[in-house]
């Protein structure tokens, strides 16, 4: 997603290139709110150098100027084009045998999957499963707002168990960053702290390489569309030693679409609403 080699968001923002203006993002968002004094210092941190990779990261989404699912081929260059670009010749990206080659006037390059390729003054970044690769064009960052969060909820915090699914399988979901990839099922965890119990499905994203894999939930709450992303967000399940695992809605994240139309919204998972307001993580508009 264009932090050096991991195209999707994580829990932590550790890999986002780092510049001066770290320090003074830390100290913005650490004064921003009453209780931001308990957030603790390795999520401050994160969240500024998240906020620094937005306003400068070469695939930040507000860089991204086209996603295109690649198909049996796409356009790009000149007016009439698929994704029309100034400036650069008309070249050709289609996908082989998940082989992806960008081709220009007979001269074939092979685009690695996940990683970045310059295309004149642009970047090009092909992601997603074999028969499923998307492309997004980056130009430079524009029109960027600093994420802001709700104050720190001590509530939001949680050690849960993971139950296996009853029948394991897997489904194509699109990723924060609105690439297709198929996802297992992880199983569901039970949140209690909102009110009524609430069983959250739980769903294994691919990582940057064949060895990584991520625990993501995908969910909307009470503050879905009054104080958070209307379509929702994700949060991470991070592994404990106990084989327990930690939730912590305090880092829950908006999808790339609350960011760039440019980018596709994932579509909600059956079942994983909360009914109560969950007021942790990042927000979205005004907050009640």
């Amino acid at each position: 997603m264009g932090r050096p080699s991991q195209p999707r968001p994580s829990t932590s923002w550790a890999s986002c290139p780092v510049h001066n203006g770290s320090l003074l993002l830390i100290v913005m968002l650490s004064s921003s709110a009453p209780l931001a004094a308990q957030v603790p210092t390795d999520l401050t941190r994160d969240r500024a150098e998240f906020a620094t990779w937005l306003r400068t990261g070469p695939t930040s989404p507000f860089a991204a100027i086209a996603l295109q699912r690649v198909g049996p081929g796409i356009t790009l260059g000149p007016a009439g084009s698929d994704v029309v670009l100034e400036r650069v010749p008309q070249v050709r990206v289609t996908e082989s045998a998940g082989r992806i080659t960008l081709d220009s006037a007979g001269a074939a390059r092979v685009l690695p999957r996940n990683r970045v390729a310059p295309f004149g003054p642009y970047r090009l970044l092909p992601i997603g499963a074999t028969g499923r690769v998307t492309l997004t064009v980056f130009g430079p960052p524009r029109d960027v707002t600093v994420p802001a969060y709700f104050p720190w909820l001590p509530a939001g915090v949680d050690t849960v168990e993971l139950v296996p699914p009853a029948t394991r399988g897997s489904v194509v979901l699109l990723t924060p960053e609105g690439a297709d990839v198929e996802a297992g099922e992880a199983g569901a965890v039970t949140v209690g702290r909102f009110g009524t119990a609430v069983s959250l499905r739980v769903r294994r994203f691919p990582g940057a390489t064949e060895d990584e894999t991520d625990l993501e939930i995908y969910f909307r709450d009470g503050t879905s569309g009054q104080g958070s992303y209307p379509a929702g967000r994700f949060v991470s399940l991070e592994p404990l030693a106990n084989g327990k695992y930690l939730l912590d809605f305090n880092r829950a994240r908006n999808p790339f679409c609350a960011y760039s139309s440019v980018y596709p919204c994932p579509a909600p998972w059956a079942g994983n609403t909360i009914a109560a307001r969950v007021e942790a993580g990042e927000t979205y508009g005004k907050t009640k």
